[in-house]
């Protein structure tokens, strides 16, 4: 079984393309603290997303955002330009989620749409959300089919 589950922040901005065929892609890194015998160290990670999971992560998350991962390991292998051959390991993405921001220490990372194309910055703190308030109308449990 090949299966990784990593908590981390990410190191750099998703860098989303297209293969030949029109297939999005997003390359990206993450951190992860790690402690040892009350030392702490950090582990850094290559991420890889595809398809709609690269435009998800192209579109929403920026250099430091706390995600969640699940995904899997795949070793390749390459020459570099001095000819000299490189192993590599990536996570390949399976699943990723928000786990807050490191900049924001209410944990929370949810911005609601507000320019003109859909998006706003990401720095703004989420206004606070009553026990309640499900964001939407109220649901007449008449008009529900089950």
């Amino acid at each position: 079984m090949n299966k990784v589950f990593l908590s981390g922040n990410l190191t750099r901005d998703p860098e989303v393309r297209y293969t030949q065929s029109g297939k999005a892609y997003a390359r990206m890194g993450i951190a992860i603290n790690r402690r040892y015998k009350e030392k702490e160290s950090v582990d850094f990670f290559n991420l890889v997303a595809w398809e709609k999971t690269a435009e998800f992560c192209g579109r929403y998350l920026t250099k430091g955002s706390r995600v969640l991962v699940e995904g899997r390991l795949q070793t390749s292998s390459y020459e570099n330009k001095d000819g000299v051959k490189v192993n590599a390991v990536d996570v390949i993405i399976d699943n990723i989620e928000f786990a807050g921001s490191k900049r924001q220490d209410d944990g929370g990372g949810y911005n609601k749409p507000a320019s003109d194309d859909g998006y706003q910055s990401r720095r703004e703190p989420a206004p606070p959300k009553k026990d309640d308030d499900w964001g939407g109308e109220p649901i007449d449990p008449d008009d529900t089919p089950f």
